[in-house]
């Protein structure tokens, strides 16, 4: 497995779990991060043994944005960081989910601040879980700058739009209940146990089919903005090749035989 000093990397069963790793500085995002970051979301395509990712954040905070002079490079240990940069110059943008999409479901676990970048990164995610003291904002209006990590054309598909132009245009504080009733994140719980819903919630999924989890997830967001009928069509054509294989077969075995089903992603 890999990662970097600001960016771990662990198994759990078949979950992956990243977790941004630089809790002095809130986890605010940094080029080894976000190479780590990188790194952990091909880690989990290439390998047909993860089934779910789990998004996190070390020390208490989830992320609190972009930290532009770690970016720029300054007092960074290893100038590979900076190369890795230089050979795909769209590298931060994959690694904040903003140009690439995982295939694997993706479950943000959030205790602490997830605020400007973070909340940006959040909205990447497909399930998330908030703990109850979390805070979350898109703050760049305040400082007279621009949320570029993609959350003027997300959070309006994402959330009701009045909603979403009173976060961007006040660029104020919400709590983990106010982002729970406006729909940004599924689940509050106690503080302390973000991750640990999280993992449930993975598990869930890891018992599932992988090739329909796979499939569903991948429906879900190309028929987003298609008319009702091209959705449901372009569904048929994803979801009927999964009634044919392995897996479905020993899912209807198992459910008769009354035992888990174990499948091979065949």
């Amino acid at each position: 497995m890999g990662g970097t000093e600001h960016l771990t990397v662990q198994r759990e069963g078949a979950t992956l779990v990243l977790t941004l790793n630089r809790p002095q500085a809130r986890n605010a995002l940094s080029l080894p991060m976000l190479v780590g970051l990188h790194d952990g979301w091909l880690e989990a395509d290439a390998d047909d043994s993860v089934r779910s990712i789990v998004l996190t954040g070390a020390g208490g905070s989830f992320c609190s944005g972009m930290d532009l002079k770690a970016l720029a490079g300054n007092g960074m240990a290893g100038e590979e960081y900076r190369d890795r940069l230089k050979a795909d110059p769209d590298l931060h943008w994959k690694a904040m989910l903003r140009h690439h999409r995982p295939r694997k479901p993706v479950i943000a676990a959030v205790e602490g601040y997830c605020v400007a970048g973070g909340t940006e990164m959040l909205q990447g995610t497909d399930i998330r879980v908030a703990a109850e003291s979390a805070t979350f904002g898109l703050f760049e209006v305040k400082r007279g700058l621009f949320p570029i990590g993609g959350s003027t054309v997300r959070l309006p598909r994402q959330i009701p739009r009045t909603h979403a132009l009173e976060m961007l245009l006040t660029g104020r504080p919400y709590s983990a209940r106010e982002a729970a009733a406006i729909g940004l994140v599924g689940h509050v719980v106690p503080d302390g146990t973000a991750l640990t819903k999280a993992l449930e919630i993975a598990e869930r999924i890891n018992s599932c089919g992988p090739l329909a989890v796979e499939a569903v997830k991948a429906c879900v967001y190309e028929t987003a903005e298609m008319t009702e009928s091209d959705g449901l069509a372009a569904e048929l054509t994803r979801g009927w090749p999964v009634f044919d294989t392995a897996d479905a077969k020993e899912g209807a075995r198992a459910f008769a035989e009354k035992r888990p089903p174990v499948y091979r992603r065949a």
